[in-house]
């Protein structure tokens, strides 16, 4: 059972919500779960309830309460445009810095990894770079990695992408990571386009949905989750 928690910020001691969840089962670690623009919606409860059902204690924070408190809207143009705005505004070190208070709650436990989406997948390619205590951190389609490629990534990070994705050009982008981070697996997904994660939406292959998610675990595995 999910519930919302308070943590505190580390740059400024702001305190912003927390989705969280406890393992179900053997506990592997701890995950930090990245919402895309739209904030903690169904799609992310969804991504939690899944982590904590694979053994993993998850939060997922909501990452523009400094904006407006427990923000969440739909998948909509005006949606995008709103949430653009709000990630805009909040900046690189609010996010990075709120990242850090989620792995800092979870750390004394065991490993803690980062998954994140959209805007999520760009803020996880961050925190790999900025953020201590990181076991392993998987991005989906974070099309703003392109604008920092040189980042010095601390963190084993894997990457994935879809084909059909019209906001990414997927071969570009993974050329970039690959150019500058040869040992960064990026994977792109045929079938799939932008959100692919999120079950039952038009941009979703199914298989592939399962195939970047048991990819991510075994990553995870591979660096800590038991």
């Amino acid at each position: 059972m999910a519930e919302t928690i308070k943590l505190a910020s580390k740059i400024d001691g702001f305190e912003f919500a927390v989705l969280h969840a406890d393992a179900e089962g053997h506990r592997k670690g701890g995950i930090v779960i990245i919402q895309e623009i739209f904030g903690v919606d169904k799609y992310v409860q969804e991504d939690v309830a899944r982590w904590a059902s694979k053994g993993f204690e998850a939060v997922a924070p909501s990452m523009f309460d400094r904006q407006k408190p427990g923000f969440v809207i739909e998948h909509s143009p005006e949606g995008v445009q709103e949430g653009i705005k709000y990630a805009m505004a909040n900046g690189v070190d609010n996010a990075v810095s709120d990242v850090q208070a989620c792995v800092d709650s979870l750390k004394a436990k065991g490993p803690v990894f980062i998954v994140g989406y959209c805007y999520g997948g760009w803020i996880v390619w961050e925190s790999a770079g900025k953020v201590s205590g990181l076991a392993a951190a998987s991005s989906y389609y974070g099309g703003f990695i392109k604008d920092n490629l040189d980042l010095k990534l601390n963190t084993p990070t894997i990457c994935h992408f879809g084909r059909k994705d019209a906001h990414i050009p997927a071969d570009e982008i993974k050329a970039g990571i690959e150019k500058g981070h040869p040992d960064v697996p990026v994977y792109i997904y045929e079938g799939s386009g932008h959100g692919f994660n999120n079950d039952g939406v038009e941009a979703q292959d199914p298989a592939d949905a399962k195939l970047a998610r048991e990819r991510s675990v075994a990553f995870f595995e591979a660096h800590g989750a038991k």
